[in-house]
């Protein structure tokens, strides 16, 4: 019988596993969406709604702050976690987090999902400007680059080693 037996393993040993869920959460804090095996997204989600929940305390911040601190050992995340993260749940009671599932993972069939804040929008890093400037970029690269095969292909053919030279009158 499984009564009162609360969490996975993850088949690691206690120290691992907790050193896992702390790097997992760090890294949550940091990104706001991470990509990670289903199992170990469902692991993290309370461990990081917990530290949310500390994130939005009023009465205590100090001591919040400090018993955050002991799982996430990176200042900037914790700065980002007690400014920006707490406030933006402040008024919400709970369900910080968000699980999508992404199918298994070609190379060993586990399943695969993002665990993400919520109110996290996907930025993909381009801009309209950006993605123009990079087009640009590449048509400029492709003609360096027939530049370089074509003198490749116009330089003198090496000169042949006195082992092959001495080989050939051989035969």
């Amino acid at each position: 019988m499984r009564h009162r037996v609360a969490h996975r393993k993850l088949g690691r040993t206690t120290p691992h596993r907790i050193a896992l869920l702390r790097n997992l959460a760090t890294a949550l804090f940091e990104r706001e969406r991470i990509r990670t095996t289903l199992v170990k997204a469902k692991e993290v989600r309370p461990f990081a709604e917990r530290l949310i929940t500390l994130a939005r305390r009023e009465d205590d911040r100090l001591h919040a702050r400090r018993l955050a601190a002991r799982d996430i050992q990176d200042r900037a995340v914790v700065k980002k976690l007690f400014d920006t993260i707490g406030a933006r749940y402040a008024s919400r009671p709970g369900g910080y987090t968000r699980i999508l599932r992404l199918g298994p993972r070609p190379g060993d069939g586990a399943e695969m999902a993002f665990i993400e804040l919520v109110g996290y929008e996907f930025k993909s890093g381009k801009d309209d400007k950006g993605a123009k400037k990079k087009g640009a970029e590449k048509k400029e690269a492709a003609p360096k680059a027939e530049k370089k095969k074509a003198a490749r292909k116009k330089a003198a053919p090496k000169k042949k080693t006195a082992a092959k030279k001495t080989a050939k009158k051989k035969a």
